[in-house]
């Protein structure tokens, strides 16, 4: 099992990528528990991809190094993304991936579990995650985990901060493992509908003959 990590942090280190190995941290064994083994992590540090995300605009397709990132994200079984917040959004390098792998493939995370995650300096910006990320991977066919994770800075080393990150976590550990596929399905309250006469005949039961026999005897 394979889970991508795609951090747009641009300093080093960077809080954006302590986060994204935070929630990598926790959803890597969980995916794939009972088993020992965790599922393969491999992390895209956009900011090392920065120049070929420019030319691809600008050549019309993509080079070697951001090639082989847009085949780690295809052939990934669940996504964190995980951006720092300019100007009450996501970050132009991290819209700029996304674009340019939807120019080349727009099905490339359709159908994928995706964790979104952001920081930035301050709680007032902790909307970023559902008036920006949610809207653009759900414009991408992307199954979005319910639950986003927000980090400002009074966060980190804060109870709060570790208990988002374990939720989010295992929500798309969940995903990845395919457990909403092997759950029994639950039955449907109106597929078997009783027919109305039944339900008449119930409220007025028709007599057997010994009971219509007795009921005429004086």
């Amino acid at each position: 099992m394979k889970l991508v990590v795609v951090s747009a942090g641009l300093s080093v280190p960077s809080s954006t990528r302590l986060l994204a190995d935070r929630l990598a941290a926790v959803a890597a064994p969980a995916a794939t528990a009972p088993e020992p083994a965790p599922a393969d992590v491999h992390v895209l540090e956009l900011r090392d991809l920065a120049e070929e995300i420019a030319h691809t605009f600008t050549n019309g397709f993509p080079g070697q190094k951001l090639s082989a990132a847009f085949d780690a994200v295809r052939a990934a079984d669940g996504l964190i993304v995980v951006t720092p917040v300019f100007s009450a959004s996501y970050s132009g390098l991290f819209k700029s991936f996304f674009d340019a792998l939807g120019a080349t493939d727009d099905s490339a995370v359709a159908g994928k579990p995706v964790l979104i995650a952001a920081t930035g300096g301050t709680a007032r910006h902790s909307l970023v995650l559902d008036h920006a990320l949610r809207p653009l991977f759900a414009y991408l066919k992307a199954i979005v985990v319910p639950t986003g994770v927000y980090a400002a800075s009074e966060d980190w080393g804060a109870a709060g901060l570790g208990q988002r990150t374990q939720r989010a976590a295992g929500e798309l550990a969940a995903l990845m493992a395919g457990l909403s596929t092997t759950r029994p399905p639950q039955r449907d309250s109106f597929e078997y509908v009783t027919p109305f006469e039944d339900r008449l005949a119930a409220l007025n039961p028709v007599p057997s003959p010994d009971e219509a026999r007795h009921a005429s005897e004086p």
